[in-house]
């Protein structure tokens, strides 16, 4: 088992899915962004929805959650959702936990491939999926997916928003600081307003839930950001100000989104910030 401080760690995949490699690496042309990632024939790259789980202090916290499982068979065909990927439920149950367990969730930000699991398609309608838990968003983001602007429009979903503040169950953060023992949030605001990336961290070590900031590890070079930003400079002040800390601390990267990679540490080479010791966060 992985520890950090009084935490057991799970990885919890809860899907797969495909995004327009252009839209993925904005300016960088395709013949170099298709060495690291290979598109499909319709340019999308294959991407993980790889969230973490962890047990102790008396709570099990959920980081992120997914896409869901809402959509219908057109978004499906535009996002090239895998149904035979590894879902939410499996995960949690291979891990030997329900969704009723569920005590906190943290989502990093409410675009719909982070945040669409939060709610659920029931008979009666649309419920919440995890009955039991507190679901942790920060407040100016919260504010912003509200009134969403024309550029993300489409990731903010009235069906993952709306039963969430009609829940009870929200709780807004302000800005950074310590959720729990051992868990904290800094904000970054290249990629939306007030992303929350999540530290798990012990006298020992650092984990590090980096989301957006860091789809990929092929996004590690400064001008290597999304289309998706909605401030790209910032994204690039904010990506180079972290992978110096992240070097300088030693902290080790949990990623998301990448295909391949699921935790590893960063150093300093040739040409900038680069990959080491990637692994399963069971070798951690």
């Amino acid at each position: 088992m992985t520890k950090i401080g009084p935490y057991t760690l799970y990885t919890i995949e809860t899907g797969r899915f495909g995004l327009d490699g252009g839209a993925m690496f904005g300016i960088i042309p395709q013949p170099l962004w298709s060495r690291r990632i290979e598109p499909d024939a319709r340019n999308r790259i294959p991407l993980h929805m790889r969230c973490l789980l962890l047990e102790g202090d008396g709570r099990l916290i959920l980081i992120d959650n997914g896409l869901g499982d809402k959509y219908d068979a057109k978004f499906a065909s535009i996002y090239a959702v895998d149904d035979q990927a590894p879902t939410l439920d499996e995960s949690l149950a291979q891990a030997g936990f329900g969704r009723d367990e569920i005590t906190d969730v943290i989502l990093t930000h409410l675009h719909f491939d982070h945040a669409g699991g939060t709610t659920r398609r029931t008979s009666d309608g649309l419920a919440m999926a995890f009955p039991n838990a507190t679901i942790h968003v920060q407040r100016d983001h919260w504010a912003w997916a509200s009134a969403p602007n024309p550029r993300e429009q489409g990731s903010f979903l009235a069906e993952n928003l709306d039963p969430l503040a009609a829940s009870g169950q929200l709780a807004l953060v302000e800005g950074a600081g310590a959720l729990f023992p051992g868990v904290s949030v800094r904000t970054v605001h290249g990629h939306t307003e007030a992303q929350q990336i999540v530290m798990i961290s012990d006298d020992a070590r650092t984990l590090v839930f980096v989301a957006d900031l860091l789809p990929t590890s092929a996004h590690l070079a400064p001008v290597w950001g999304m289309g998706y930003d909605v401030r790209p400079l910032v994204t690039i002040e904010e990506k180079g100000l972290f992978l110096e800390e992240a070097i300088t601390q030693g902290w080790t990267l949990f990623f998301e989104h990448d295909p391949h990679v699921v935790v590893a540490q960063v150093e300093s080479g040739p040409k900038g910030p680069q990959i080491v010791a990637p692994r399963p966060l069971t070798d951690l």
